[in-house]
């Protein structure tokens, strides 16, 4: 064997070197992407820094002698989003030289120039200016859109039946839906006299709570990706509203669009916590943060009440009620103020005043205020109730202490004089409920002339629903014994519903009536005539099961008869004997028997 590093190696040196060089035709195909990617993509662009800036409109024109002390205030607004690095003012060209009533503002990032859209469009300056605020790339989306229509394309029409069929019941039956077995049960029933009947019932068909869309044509469903929209005659989906752990909805008056809310779903960049849809194509229409904004003073003014001690807002005005205590020799006072004006509508001055409660009706009609006094000479407090008429002219005060409590009903003449109609003292409620732990005393009252009709109770009653009609009430208990009761308007007890794990009760509203004012005067006038046949009607409902039952039994004993005619052998059921009240003993001895 031989070393191998010690053996010669045979070298031609002269073959040719190996040339690198390119053809003098030669065309390069790799472009300066594929070489040079990662540097190109950090070449600066015409349009950086475009996404930063934002214009403002509806600045003040101002001279050169002013335009300092503007840029200060344009400062001090608009830094509080981000840092400013560049600004300009464009002039009009002119000995004045004023500026053009609008700016441009750079921010050292896109997310500033968007927070500066967000809060600062819409800012009142003054009463002359209100700022609006846009982002620069706006302008070229805007301006790129087509002069030329485009028709839509067309949408296939779904035909969900009939949206209103439950208005068509011959019965005039309302519907109502029930949740039970701690949610995991949901029913729709129509109201009957004798027993509610089942219209459709699902499993798990939502996983909180249900909700009826104001003219009771869609039933809304909880789900925890959003909400889904049921509706026509066998309850089929018709539109759903994605919104990651929405808790809230809301309908608006007329059923074309629903809110939405959820607290899971919301940031500064894109507002998803209130969301408004709408129902018939299930688009979103525009997005809300929680908190709005562009809160701000009104007219850049705070409203400064010396010593005020509560307010109330009318729930149906632009009115806000306040009082303040005495002062010295100064009396206490009550006061209504029309808002924004800051109007002071009515004034009460007030003695003796220990505290005042303020109690608005449901739609703004009345301001009750509860004053509590100590007369001079006295020291037991004595309470009065002060009433401010908004609109109407009679009302209802409850007043007392548990277990006490009496309901009044008061008319307000037009002078200004209130006088007392009726008072039901004591444990008298009124269809006022005393609910939980007053044991669910109820009192149904014919407010027409103010007579007792019933004094009923219901123990532990949770909660109280009456039907669209006025003509059905329903109690309910979601503990202890998970029961709904069905009452009548005048208080007698029609049904005892027993649900495991009972939740909850709606009852389906009713839309607006399509009979006019003089329409309803000719039925309330011919009512006695209506009465008759829905009396009528009352009769053969209550006389229904037992008409059933004689059409089955005549309906036997035509068979029977047929059977003995043709002489046919007369296989009797146990049943068949029991109904006709025939013993089959006896039979075999009298019916011939053939093959």
């Amino acid at each position: 064997m031989h070393d191998t590093e010690d053996m010669p190696v045979d070298v031609d040196f002269d073959e040719e070197e190996p040339s690198f060089s390119d053809p003098e035709d030669f065309e390069d195909d790799v472009d300066d992407e594929e070489l040079l990617g990662d540097l190109l993509r950090e070449k600066p662009q015409e349009a950086d820094g475009i996404d930063s800036v934002v214009v403002v409109d509806n600045v003040p024109q101002v001279g050169p002698e002013r335009l300092e002390k503007l840029k200060n205030v344009i400062h001090k607004i608009f830094s509080k989003f981000g840092k400013i690095t560049n600004e300009f003012y464009p002039t009009v060209d002119g000995p004045e030289g004023l500026t053009k009533g609008y700016i441009f503002l750079e921010y050292g990032a896109p997310t500033q120039a968007l927070e500066a859209v967000k809060n600062a469009d819409g800012y009142k300056l003054d009463k002359q200016h209100t700022f609006r605020v846009n982002v620069f790339t706006d302008f070229d989306k805007y301006m790129s859109i087509s002069d030329e229509w485009e028709t839509p394309e067309k949408q296939p029409f779904k035909d969900f039946g009939n949206m209103r069929h439950w208005m068509e019941d011959p019965d005039c039956r309302d519907q109502y839906s029930v949740i039970y077995e701690s949610g995991e049960r949901t029913a729709i029933f129509n109201n009957d006299a004798k027993d509610p009947i089942v219209s459709e019932e699902r499993a798990r068909w939502t996983e909180t709570y249900v909700r009826w869309s104001p003219k009771g044509t869609y039933l809304a469903t909880f789900h925890q990706r959003g909400i889904a929209l049921w509706g026509g005659e066998k309850f089929k989906q018709i539109q759903r509203f994605s919104h990651q752990g929405v808790s809230l909805i809301d309908f608006s008056p007329c059923e074309r669009y629903v809110v939405t809310f959820s607290p899971l779903m919301d940031t500064k960049e894109d507002p998803q916590a209130i969301i408004i849809w709408d129902i018939l194509t299930g688009q979103k229409k525009r997005g809300f943060h929680c908190e709005s904004s562009s809160m701000g003073l009104l007219d850049k003014k705070s409203l400064k009440i010396s010593g005020i001690k509560d307010f109330s807002w009318s729930p149906g005005d632009n009115i806000i009620a306040f009082w303040v205590p005495e002062d010295k020799d100064i009396p206490a006072r009550v006061t209504l103020m029309q808002l924004p004006s800051r109007q002071e509508i009515r004034v009460r001055n007030l003695f003796n005043v220990v505290d005042c409660k303020l109690h608005w009706q449901r739609q703004g009609d009345y301001l009750c205020v509860k004053v509590d006094r100590t007369p001079k000479g006295t020291q037991g407090v004595v309470t009065n109730f002060e009433i401010f008429r908004m609109r109407e002219k009679q009302f209802a005060v409850l007043h007392g202490e548990s277990p006490r409590i009496n309901a009044s009903f008061y008319h307000v003449k037009n002078n200004g004089k209130i006088e007392l109609i009726k008072m039901f003292d004591k444990q008298q409620f009124m269809v006022l409920a005393g609910l939980r732990s007053m044991n669910g005393a109820l009192a149904f009252v014919d407010t027409s002339d103010c007579t007792m009709m019933n004094m009923v109770e219901h123990y532990m009653a949770s909660d109280v629903e009456w039907d669209p009609t006025g003509r059905y009430l329903v109690t309910s208990v979601s503990c202890l014994d998970n029961a709904y009761w069905l009452w009548t308007f005048q208080g007698r007890l029609l049904q005892k519903n027993n649900k495991d794990r009972f939740c909850q009760l709606l009852w389906r509203p009713r839309p607006a009536t399509l009979l006019t004012q003089d329409s309803i005067k000719v039925i309330k006038k011919d009512l006695k005539k209506y009465s008759k046949i829905f009396e009528q009607k009352d009769r053969l409902s209550q006389s229904k099961a037992s008409r059933e039952l004689v059409d089955k039994r005549r309906s036997m004993m035509e068979d029977y008869r047929c059977y003995l005619q043709r002489g046919c052998l007369l296989s009797l059921t146990p049943d068949l004997s029991l109904s006709l009240g025939v013993d089959t003993d006896e039979l075999d001895k009298i019916i011939p028997l053939g093959e």
